[in-house]
Order: structure tokens, then sequence, then C-alpha cells
């Protein structure tokens, strides 16, 4: 092989990561997304529909977890699909007093590698999420993230680990925050 072609191999090997990358941070920040409450993603009817939304992120075999001493009581282990979504059912499904009316992930502290044959990564990121509830009451959360893709052979990467720990759960004042919307109308044309 000429040293052109030796240049280009490589040219092309690290255009293909710098892909990879984008598109492993825009799938992370697509799950984030559609956790956030109120919903910012239009049409989307109920939250059956959000967790479809979810699970198609992932691949059939991924594993979601909570680890750590706060988390793994909190969150435990879902490995699967199947189990995947009754983790989400559970979380969406139960009718909470007070509700949570708002919730918006903020991910920071990014790292993508990309795995030497191209179809595995992993991420780590750290995320600060508030939560407002309908009585008032709020808190800050935050976490560090080490979540695995996979490059799928439809040319999808998609999510087969999502692992979660907590650094911080911190009450706020009452009423911290006075200006929140009920919906979401960012996605409306």
């Amino acid at each position: 092989m000429t040293d052109y072609e030796l240049s280009m191999k490589a040219l092309v090997k690290r255009v293909e990561i710098l892909e990879a990358e984008a598109e492993i941070r825009r799938l992370q920040a697509r799950y984030m997304f559609l956790c956030d409450t109120p919903l910012p993603e239009d049409g989307v009817a109920d939250d059956t529909a959000r967790i479809d939304l979810i699970l198609g992120l992932y691949t059939p075999d991924a594993v979601w977890e909570g680890v750590g001493e706060y988390y793994d009581n909190q969150f435990g282990r879902a490995v699967g699909a199947n189990a995947i979504r009754r983790h989400f059912e559970a979380f969406w499904g139960t009718k909470r007093d007070p509700a949570l009316v708002l919730n918006c992930h903020y991910l920071t502290s990014e790292q993508i590698h990309v795995h030497e044959d191209g179809a595995f990564a992993d991420g780590q990121w750290v995320h600060m999420q508030p939560w407002l509830f309908s009585d008032g009451t709020a808190l800050l959360r935050s976490s560090r993230l080490n979540n695995g893709f996979r490059r799928e052979p439809d040319g999808q990467w998609r999510i087969t680990r999502t692992r979660t720990e907590n650094v911080f759960v911190a009450p706020l004042p009452t009423n911290w925050a006075s200006d929140f919307p009920k919906s979401s109308v960012l996605m409306q044309r």
C-alpha cells in the first residue's frame, strides 16, 4: 500500500470515529430529551408512546441499572427490553402525590470512546436535573453515567447499557422556580 493509500485509510478511520461520536452524542441527548417532563416531543399521545420511543433507542439485550449505595435500592437492575419497559412503566405509570411537574436533564463532562473495531463504544457524562412538584417542593439531583453503545446491523447506534450512580440529591427551597410550562410547545409547528 502506498503512503497516500495509508493516509487515506487513516483519514477514513478518523472520520468514522468522529461520525460515531456525533451519533452517540445525539442518541444520549435524545434519551434525556424523552425523559424530560413536560415531554418536549410533539405528537406523543401518552407515556406508553414515550416509553416506545425510549425503547427504540436500546438494543433488545440492553441493561438499565442504578448502582452505588443510593441508587442500588432505588433503581435496581433491568435486563432486556421487557424489563426496561417495566422500569419506565413503574416510573411514569405511578400516580405521584405531589405530581412531578418539571424534570429537565442537563448533560456535561462528556467522554465518548469508540472502540478499535468501530462497532462498540462507551460514554461517561455527569448530569443534573431539577425536579419540581405540584406542591411547590423541589430538589436537584446529580448523577454520573457510564453507558454502553453498539452499532447495530442496520447501521444505527443503540444503547446497550445505561448505568447511573448518584452524586447528590439536594432539596431546594419551596417554590424555588416560579415560572415553568405546564406542557411543552417546543416541537409544535
